[in-house]
């Protein structure tokens, strides 16, 4: 079994969004023996709340349910629990990478959109600021970051 944790900055919008997008993949290719995944941020700002109520209601336009509840990384457990640790921008990446113990977990730090099919997103933006457009980019760039995930994962 391979745990995945998606990571970004409050663990409100794109990382759970992450976890959501990927779990519906995994649920529709019948992965549920082999993939496991959840999500959490930098920062405990947000602990103990869901999701932000705009990318809630813009995931599920597209049938993903938002149900994670924010938490921080926890590097004493989560680099041992984990094989891989995403990052949704390279800020995430290189605050993990300052979190990991040892070069053994700094091998289990990726980027988000290294993933894609394309290479047109150097990472998933954040939308809290922003508009409609901004969710909507968040969920097209997962979507096809977590089909590149579930190829890489098997591969592996």
């Amino acid at each position: 079994m391979k745990h995945i944790l998606f990571v970004c900055l409050g663990n409100i919008c794109r990382s759970p969004s992450a976890e959501a997008v990927f779990n519906a993949m995994i649920a529709n290719e019948g992965l549920g023996n082999e993939l496991i995944c959840d999500s959490a941020g930098t920062i405990a700002y947000h602990a103990g709340e869901p999701a932000d109520y705009r990318m809630k209601q813009y995931a599920k336009k597209r049938g993903y349910l938002l149900t994670s509840i924010s938490r921080p990384v926890d590097p004493k457990t989560d680099f041992d629990r984990f094989n891989f640790l995403i990052g949704m921008d390279k800020q995430n990446v290189t605050d993990l990478k300052l979190m990991a113990r040892n070069e053994d977990d700094k091998k289990r730090i990726f980027l988000m959109t290294d993933f894609c099919s394309d290479a047109k997103h150097d990472g998933v933006p954040d939308p809290y600021y922003g508009g409609a457009a901004g969710f909507e980019l968040v969920l097209d760039i997962l979507e096809d970051a977590c089909e590149g995930l579930i190829r890489k994962v098997r591969e592996r």
